[in-house]
């Protein structure tokens, strides 16, 4: 059994979404200066790295994260390839692609990847995202969970129609996501956000397990 780690380490620098506010994580007390333990502390946006959306991120009654159904965070899934000439994952593009049978998780590895290899880079807005189309093609195909390897599922500046149609029928969206390091396959995903009451999403720890 191969366990892949896919989520972006969460760093001071890291790309974040225009308008958040920058990671700050240092030790408010350290040993080397007399304290009893190292303690550090964190503070970020919900949608920091790699993080799952909860569907009161984009509406006004929908369920907040810590009530998103741990049985579509882990189970099988498949990371499906998206070549580097795909600037938007279109239902088009989607009718191209090889889905597995009666897949319900699928994470797409598309040149974004290719973005993490600096962690300190700025934000990119030509990143590559799901439109609408795509979005409404993953639901009618039943798929429960959708996964991406930048910091968010629908192009720059085109997020609510893509969110919108995911998260009212439910689907789970997980973005940030670092695929650089797998392949295209299925695995099975544990994919945690942190249990934050009444917030609209969360940071994750995601990995893939190869059977």
């Amino acid at each position: 059994m191969r366990v892949f780690d896919i989520s972006v380490t969460i760093t001071p620098g890291i790309p974040v979404w225009p308008g958040d506010d920058q990671v700050e994580l240092h030790r408010r007390t350290k040993i080397e200066e007399g304290a009893n333990a190292n303690v550090s502390f964190f503070a970020a946006s919900a949608h920091t790295g790699t993080h799952v959306d909860a569907p009161y991120h984009f509406l006004s009654e929908g369920n907040t994260v810590e009530n998103l159904p741990l049985d579509v965070l882990v189970g099988p899934a498949q990371v499906i390839q998206v070549t580097s000439n795909v600037e938007v994952i279109t239902a088009e593009v989607m009718e191209k692609l090889k889905f597995e049978p009666l897949v319900e998780r699928v994470l797409f590895k598309t040149s974004n990847s290719d973005l993490w290899k600096n962690p300190e880079a700025p934000f990119n807005t030509h990143f590559v995202g799901i439109d609408e189309s795509g979005a409404r093609f993953l639901v009618d195909h039943k798929i429960k969970l959708v996964g991406i390897d930048y910091l968010s599922i629908s192009p720059y500046k085109k997020s609510r129609p893509t969110h919108e149609v995911l998260l009212g029928a439910g689907v789970v969206i997980v973005e940030g996501l670092d695929l650089s390091g797998v392949s295209a396959g299925k695995y099975t995903l544990c994919c945690l956000p942190l249990k934050l009451k009444g917030a609209d999403g969360a940071p994750a720890r995601a990995v893939l397990i190869e059977n």
